[in-house]
């Protein structure tokens, strides 16, 4: 691939990551789609219709990656799942207080992004206050906090980063192999379980997370197989294009709202470029508010008064700091890490998933009380 060649790539992934993400955006906002919702619905409610959206989009991500995997089109260990070093206490940690944050901030990043462009000013400041936060901790005061404490807490595991990969390594057979057998085996479970026993009102909301699992797959698509080079021109170098992390990525939003603050703030100095991530956060609003306008649902909000703007501050602080400290969000660990079946990705999805539900739990006690 020559340079011509390379910046064409670059431009057609770009463009294609921002088009899907719009397209996931108003997919989004008509179906409801939202972890934290799906989690509010089971403690507050009981009801399991929007968890039974999500796993039909883990579902259907999971066996995408693992078949991709096995027509040897994607290699796992050129994600940025793909690590020797298992951060077990930054997943545990930044887990759980993400799941907090996105309970007190009404939705995750995902969510909010959708909720800003249906007009939710809320929103504005969550996102705000996560990509400031979120950038301190990526490179600022809150970085060197976190690597010279959280990160050097790990386990050492050799290529058993995915479930695939410990499997095959108990098992003898390949890792492709093994992941497809894994892959398959949670995915069916999530799959039939999301199916079984749905009536009428359910299966829209189930198309809907058909088309988040799809949109998954998509991303991981362009960017590690139509944006993959083995040669860079300049470097000889094998590239992943347009990526914040120089691998192959699927969708993200946390850090990438950070990256994309950071890059509209010094965008004059000449060195920022557009990544997938940061074009996606951008798809993603665009596509939520194309669709709340086309439905007559765009409408102006603000705060109830000042306890629910401090609220929504300490949301979006622990989403940030939560989110690049367990490296991804709702999405980057919950679904597109997920999908990989990584081993950290697992452990930061229940963290979150704790996180939220024992926020939830606290919030109906004191709401009780009050009453």
């Amino acid at each position: 691939m020559d340079a011509a060649q390379l910046a064409s790539t670059t431009w057609v992934v770009q463009l294609c990551a921002f088009a899907l993400a719009g397209v996931l955006g108003a997919v989004l906002q008509a179906s409801h789609f939202c972890t934290m919702g799906a989690i509010s619905d089971v403690v507050l409610m009981r009801d399991t219709t929007r968890l039974k959206q999500w796993a039909l989009a883990a579902a259907l991500a999971i066996l995408g990656f693992a078949a991709m995997h096995s027509l040897g089109w994607i290699d796992p260990q050129k994600s940025i799942y793909g690590s020797d070093k298992l951060l077990w206490l930054s997943s545990l940690t930044g887990g759980v207080l993400f799941g907090v944050g996105m309970v007190l901030g009404s939705g995750c990043t995902s969510k909010s992004l959708v909720r800003l462009g249906a007009g939710n000013l809320k929103s504005l400041v969550v996102l705000l206050v996560m990509g400031v936060v979120g950038l301190a901790t990526l490179k600022g005061l809150l970085a060197v906090a976190r690597v010279n404490t959280l990160e050097t807490i790990y386990l050492h595991a050799p290529a058993q980063a995915f479930v695939g990969s410990w499997l095959a390594l108990q098992t003898g057979w390949t890792v492709p192999q093994a992941s497809g057998v894994a892959a398959a085996c949670v995915a069916l479970t999530l799959g039939v379980w999301s199916l079984r026993g749905t009536d009428a009102h359910q299966r829209p909301m189930l198309w809907g997370g058909a088309g988040v699992g799809m949109a998954v797959l998509v991303l991981w698509w362009l960017t590690g197989v139509w944006g993959h080079g083995l040669e860079h021109p300049e470097t000889l170098e094998e590239f992943f294009v347009a990526t914040g992390s120089g691998r192959m990525e699927s969708f993200s939003f946390t850090a990438p709202v950070a990256m994309l603050l950071d890059a509209l703030m010094y965008f004059s100095d000449g060195s920022k470029r557009w990544t997938v991530g940061m074009l996606s956060v951008l798809g993603l609003l665009l596509g939520a508010h194309l669709h709340a306008r086309w439905r007559g649902t765009f409408r102006w909000e603000g705060f109830v008064n000042r306890s629910d703007l401090v609220r929504h501050l300490v949301g979006g602080a622990l989403m940030g700091f939560g989110g690049v400290t367990a490296m991804g969000c709702t999405f980057g660990q919950g679904l597109s890490g997920l999908s990989t079946l990584s081993w950290m990705s697992l452990l930061t999805l229940v963290s979150i998933g704790l996180g939220a539900g024992l926020t939830l739990v606290l919030q109906l006690r004191q709401l009780d009380r009050q009453d």
